[in-house]
């Protein structure tokens, strides 16, 4: 990481471009995605356009940021969303975090920019009627004379553990321990380093456990515990969905929402959720303030 910026010979007096380009350096370093990178990048970029080409790092300030942002948001001829905006300050705060975390700026002048929130729509969720009749549908999947427990376990584990599309589809076998301790509980895992702060074990409830082992021999799984693409599994939950006759179109969203909701109608302690859910304490602020708003209703 400092070996970037010692290469870089990143100092005060340095410009934007090499200082930028340092930063990308360090990014795909630190393991995160070519989309994340590309986004990141993209949004420091523009800051060339608005501060004087001959502008060293030291001497961009505060006022400078907050300029640069009203700039962007009123009168750079290209439309800046609410929503894009806030990324870009976030894009920005991290990129000027990084120079004065490392040493080449002694004061952090994005650290005072005021953070710009946009709360995207209230997720829809399932009210208990509507959880109780996915599950039955599922339910008669396991009853019918050729039995399947698929739909029973994806929809059950789904509601329980409030996992995501992309964790639930990096499950494998060896994640799900049933003889725990504390008992049966599943491990989410994820492969890139950048990610590793939204690992977690979450307990599993012990009337899922016998849907999960009639799965298991029902399928023959050797590995991952939901082998099928995404599209696959978004069929079969819209499908679960009609046979529960919602008017709601059943996805992992939704029961990940609903799940959450759940645990927080329940009285579990707000960092509990966070954890369960895996998000930042930056992200979890949105998500509380949600799940406030869903409980009122």
């Amino acid at each position: 990481m400092s070996a970037d910026l010692s290469s870089a010979h990143l100092t005060p007096q340095s410009l934007l471009p090499p200082a930028i380009h340092a930063w990308e350096m360090y990014l795909n370093d630190q393991g995160r995605s070519p989309n994340t990178v590309k986004a990141f990048l993209s949004d420091v970029r523009i800051l060339t356009q608005f501060v004087p080409p001959d502008r060293a790092l030291g001497a961009i300030t505060t006022k400078d940021l907050n300029r640069y942002f009203e700039w962007m948001e009123k009168e750079r001829p290209v439309p800046c969303s609410p929503k894009t905006l806030a990324r870009r300050i976030t894009s920005t705060k991290s990129f000027f975090r990084w120079l004065h975390q490392y040493g080449v700026l002694l004061v952090d002048p994005a650290e005072k920019v005021l953070q710009r929130s946009v709360m995207s729509p209230l997720p829809t969720v399932l009210t208990d009627d509507e959880i109780q009749a996915v599950l039955a549908a599922a339910e008669r999947h396991r009853r019918e004379h050729k039995p399947d427990a698929r739909p029973y376990a994806l929809v059950y584990l789904l509601l329980a553990a409030g996992i995501k599309k992309s964790e639930c589809l990096g499950i494998h076998l060896n994640h799900i321990h049933l003889e725990s301790p504390d008992g049966p509980i599943i491990f989410i895992r994820y492969a890139s380093p950048a990610n590793r702060y939204k690992e977690r074990k979450i307990p599993l409830p012990a009337d899922w456990i016998p849907a999960y082992q009639e799965y298991l021999a029902q399928y023959r799984l050797v590995d991952q515990l939901f082998p099928w693409s995404p599209r696959r599994l978004e069929y079969l939950l819209e499908d679960i969905g009609e046979e529960a006759a919602l008017d709601k179109h059943l996805s992992f969203d939704m029961c990940r929402w609903t799940s959450t909701l759940v645990d927080y109608r329940a009285g579990m302690e707000p960092e509990r959720i966070r954890q369960k859910l895996g998000v930042s304490k930056i992200q979890w602020r949105e998500v509380n303030m949600k799940l406030r708003q869903l409980s009122e209703q």
